[in-house]
């Protein structure tokens, strides 16, 4: 490709400040790069007009970031390589955009970067600081794997050499989504009068072509034993442990996201989320994506085992009261709540030793490997796939807060691997 792609939007931050009515305060390395462009792509307008779409979906910061993502890369895919106005661009334009995402040249794809601009001057910040463009930037991002890491750091080995890209399937779907949505946005302002996204009839050829089986995301019962044991053995060598302990059981036997355990930005969980109702049921009181309060289901162990011994390591009564405000996790020096990122470290030492522990044991490398992919998210998907042959469908679907029933089905239901493979193991070749 002759010209290197450059990213032309900032942060969420720095766009919400950007004026409007003008093309005068963006980066002026953008402004650069924008007339680098011959006049008959139309680059400033066909900036705009991405800009405008941009605004209208700036409320949310996560939303604002995957949207970014997208139109930015058709609208440097409209300008390098179809070399017309985005606002132009056909169903044939389109098709060939899908093939180019699939498979991007490789000046276009790089390492997972946070900034896509450069300050320049000294350590303190200025209204007046300029910034240049972070050369290291590219509109898709190759990724190493966990796995990837965990055997090249078992092995000492250099990670320089692993550089793939591999769109992933929900980003196959987001691009239909988020650049039809555009040009139905270009429409609905008289900007043009076709939707090319939309007049692609055969959306599943390039979904189909990205399908893969891939690996699991639940450990397997060998595994969980020995993360929820090494757990318990790292709480009983170190009190401040008691706490690690605690998250690990709770996302696991609730099923909970890491929102659920830290909060959002308008609620934050405490212990008298905890309730027993008038028969001795236990439940657990949440506000959980989209802002929807639900209510999951405990099983007692949990409260006998787990909930009990934290909130003694606390030295609070054995049982929480509704009432009760106690926040559900703190910080060592007591302070309400934990980041993100705490408590995914916490987690990831528990199985990194639990990996540590099981190539002590001589366990085989098929027996440990998932353990190399583990993350947070892993103890929702496994809790739920060791519980749904024993629960009602929609019992789990209830606690998992799925939407739709055929989500849980299909995830938890149709694709219990470890009992079809048990199911088909010992049959024989020969009658």
């Amino acid at each position: 490709m002759s010209r290197i792609p450059q990213p032309l939007f900032d942060t969420f931050e720095c766009f919400k400040e950007l004026n409007f009515l003008q093309i005068c305060k963006e980066r002026p390395a953008v402004q650069r790069y924008l007339k680098t462009f011959d006049e008959s792509c139309c680059s400033v307008d066909s900036y705009l007009v991405v800009r405008s779409f941009l605004k209208s979906y700036a409320g949310n910061q996560s939303t604002f970031n995957s949207f970014r993502t997208h139109i930015e890369r058709l609208l440097l895919w409209a300008l390098i390589v179809a070399r017309k106005p985005i606002l132009e661009l056909r169903r044939s334009d389109a098709e060939q955009f899908m093939e180019f995402c699939l498979n991007p040249p490789a000046d276009w794809i790089g390492p997972m970067i946070k900034s896509r601009f450069k300050r320049i001057g000294g350590r303190r910040r200025h209204l007046s600081d300029e910034y240049e463009i972070n050369s290291n930037w590219r509109p898709f991002c190759y990724t190493v794997s966990k796995r990837e890491r965990k055997l090249a750091a078992e092995a000492m080995n250099d990670l320089s050499s692993i550089h793939t890209y591999q769109m992933a399937q929900g980003s196959v779907a987001q691009v239909f989504a988020v650049c039809g949505s555009f040009f139905q946005h270009a429409m609905d302002n008289g900007f043009t009068e076709v939707n090319p996204f939309r007049a692609i009839k055969q959306k599943s050829i390039y979904k189909q072509r990205n399908t893969f089986d891939g690996a699991s995301r639940s450990l397997t019962e060998l595994q969980w034993s020995f993360v929820i044991e090494t757990a318990e053995m790292m709480a009983n060598e170190e009190p401040a442990h008691e706490r690690t302990l605690f998250i690990v059981a709770t996302l696991f036997a609730m099923y909970l996201r890491v929102s659920d355990l830290i909060g959002r930005g308008n609620w934050r969980p405490t212990m008298g989320d905890f309730r027993r109702d008038t028969t001795g049921n236990w439940w657990f009181y949440v506000v959980g994506k989209g802002n929807k309060a639900a209510k999951i289901s405990i099983r007692e162990e949990y409260v006998e085992l787990y909930l009990k011994r934290y909130r003694k390591s606390l030295k609070l009564s054995p049982l929480p009261s509704q009432q009760e405000q106690t926040p559900l996790i703190t910080t060592l020096k007591g302070r309400s709540g934990l980041s993100d990122r705490h408590v995914r470290t916490l987690l990831q030492k528990v199985f990194d030793r639990s990996l540590q522990r099981m190539q002590s044991e001589k366990w085989s490398d098929d027996e440990i490997d998932q353990l190399r992919s583990a993350s947070l998210h892993w103890l929702r998907h496994t809790a739920a796939t060791f519980d749904a042959p024993f629960r009602d469908m929609k019992d789990l679907q209830a606690d998992l807060r799925h939407n739709s029933l055929s989500t849980t089905q299909n995830i938890y239901y149709n694709s219990l691997d470890e009992q079809r493979a048990r199911s088909v193991k010992k049959l024989k070749m020969k009658k």
